[in-house]
């Protein structure tokens, strides 16, 4: 038996779900799987944003994974033994000074604002930095639900928590709640800072010049998001880019040649977003996109699967 399937009701079909019936921003009361019986989201999950949800309808047929359809026949593929055992705070292998965002308002597309791990209680509450918001300190109120990003040494985490306390002595700091279910979002390989750089570009790897600027909004060691006004390749197309890194201690120009690994092409009118590995830095190059990275680590946007 797959360890990532469900088993369903003997004899019977799982019942399909409609989009409707698939709440967002708060946890799932039974767990979803594909036609085949194949665990997609554990009961507790909580899908963070409608786009998350229609993703999950376009790309699967998910059915409650805890009840038959009365309606269709027996016989419907899928066997399984019951659902992974939930994550514990220990099994994030979180340490104090760890890294985490905090959203205020669950399943929103809010912006999540940085603060640190500095504490854990016996009963997995979390003791955290308080969460800043432009240089200001964040307010939260005891009681609310709170979403939070958890980058820990080797993967990156979500959950939601409740805020148990704020406090001011002898220095400020808030506590929340034992995490709700965890969720595994990646395993973490490299970190992205948020950037606003100007970034010349070129179609191809052949010319002199350069055919335009766009913004790099997010920055890793070894790639970039780049905006720009209209969509300049597909997936597998080549650029190249010149731009300049400038922080406290460096100022170098990059130039380097870049493969386009994802494309976002939005609405008529809207720029489109390319998320772009750069792959021929030489030495001095990457160190200085290392150094630009490492100054602004307290601002991270999230962390990656490689350099893209």
């Amino acid at each position: 038996m797959n360890e990532n399937t469900v088993e369903s009701p003997v004899g019977t079909a799982l019942a399909a779900l409609s989009l409707d019936s698939v709440p967002v921003g708060s946890p799932l009361d039974w767990p979803i799987v594909d036609a085949d019986g194949t665990l997609l989201l554990g009961a507790g999950t909580v899908l963070v944003g409608v786009e998350e949800r229609k993703f999950l309808f376009d790309h699967f047929k998910p059915q409650r994974g805890d009840i038959a359809d009365p309606a269709r026949p027996d016989g419907s593929p899928g066997s399984n033994r019951g659902e992974l055992d939930p994550l514990a705070v220990k099994d994030m292998h979180l340490t104090i000074g760890a890294l985490i965002g905090v959203r205020q308002h669950v399943g929103s597309a809010s912006p999540m604002h940085p603060c640190r791990i500095i504490g854990f209680a016996p009963n997995q509450a979390l003791f955290v930095t308080p969460p800043l918001f432009e240089g200001q300190i964040l307010p939260l109120g005891v009681g609310a639900n709170v979403e939070i990003v958890a980058i820990a040494s080797q993967a990156v985490f979500r959950f939601v928590c409740t805020v148990e306390a704020v406090c001011h002595l002898p220095f400020d700091y808030v506590v929340l709640s034992k995490p709700g279910v965890i969720r595994r979002l990646r395993e973490r390989k490299s970190i992205r800072v948020r950037a606003n750089l100007a970034v010349r570009y070129r179609i191809g790897e052949t010319g002199d010049s350069y055919e335009g600027v766009g913004l790099a909004k997010g920055i890793s060691a070894l790639g970039m998001s780049l905006t720009a006004s209209w969509a300049l390749g597909k997936v597998g197309d080549r650029l190249r880019l010149a731009f300049r890194l400038s922080s406290k201690d460096l100022d170098t120009q990059i130039e380097t040649g870049a493969i386009i690994r994802n494309v976002q092409v939005g609405s008529s009118g809207e720029p489109a977003v390319h998320g772009l590995e750069l792959d021929q830095l030489d030495v001095t190059q990457q160190m200085a996109m290392k150094v630009y990275v490492f100054d602004r680590q307290d601002d991270v946007l999230y962390w990656t699967n490689g350099g893209k």
